[in-house]
């Protein structure tokens, strides 16, 4: 067999072992590759595949019923937020009134004082409360009723007399609202008055 020949028959043989060996190598390493590590749990003896399944979230429709008396109550919470500082400020202003009145006794006196307070109303309030809506309105007689211990009614008679209070009145119907309207915070007033402490715990009061 000449030189050459083995050399070729030498390099043919050295091209197999490599091939086998890197064959070797590659398919240990696709092994490794393929190799998925689970857990598992042995019961009764056996070793058994565990897996943990994905979350699966069930959600259902809100019935009409809630969603209106959510809307409701925030309707409710935004107005007491609006107006409650206004029924606190025109509670303490009637009450420094009659305490103020209940020194005076000529009739001329308490027309004349009366008017210079309401004049101060008028230039306090006026513009705010123009801006608010029926609602709003209502709410804060509510709140002014609570403040006070008197309906709207009633204040109006007090101080402007019985005429204009039924005149008012009369305005209000026309609104769907009533001046004579009380303040149950243990009955019918009972959200009212849980938004109302929650507004003076914001405020501080």
């Amino acid at each position: 067999m000449s030189k050459s020949l083995n050399n070729i028959i030498a390099t043919i043989y050295f091209l197999l072992i490599f091939l086998l060996i890197g064959n070797g190598i590659a398919a240990q390493q696709i092994i490794s590759r393929d190799t998925i590590t689970s857990f598992a749990v042995i019961y009764n003896g056996d070793t058994i595949e565990a897996k943990e399944l994905a979350t699966v979230f069930f959600y259902s429709r809100g019935h009409h019923y809630e969603a209106q008396r959510t809307a409701a109550w925030t309707r409710l919470r935004n107005a007491i937020y609006v107006t409650y500082p206004y029924a606190k400020r025109a509670g303490a202003v009637l009450n420094d009134i009659n305490a103020k009145l209940n020194a005076v006794n000529n009739e001329e006196q308490r027309k004349r004082y009366i008017k210079s307070r309401e004049a101060e109303l008028r230039k306090e309030f006026t513009d705010p409360l123009t801006n608010l809506s029926i609602y709003q309105g209502k709410v804060l007689m509510k709140l002014i009723n609570r403040e006070t211990g008197n309906n709207c009614f009633n204040i109006i008679k007090e101080y402007k007399g019985g005429f204009t209070a039924r005149f008012y009145q009369t305005v209000a119907f026309f609104f769907s609202s009533n001046l004579k309207q009380p303040y149950d915070p243990s009955g019918e007033d009972a959200e009212t008055e849980k938004i109302v402490q929650e507004v003076k715990r914001m405020y501080g009061i």
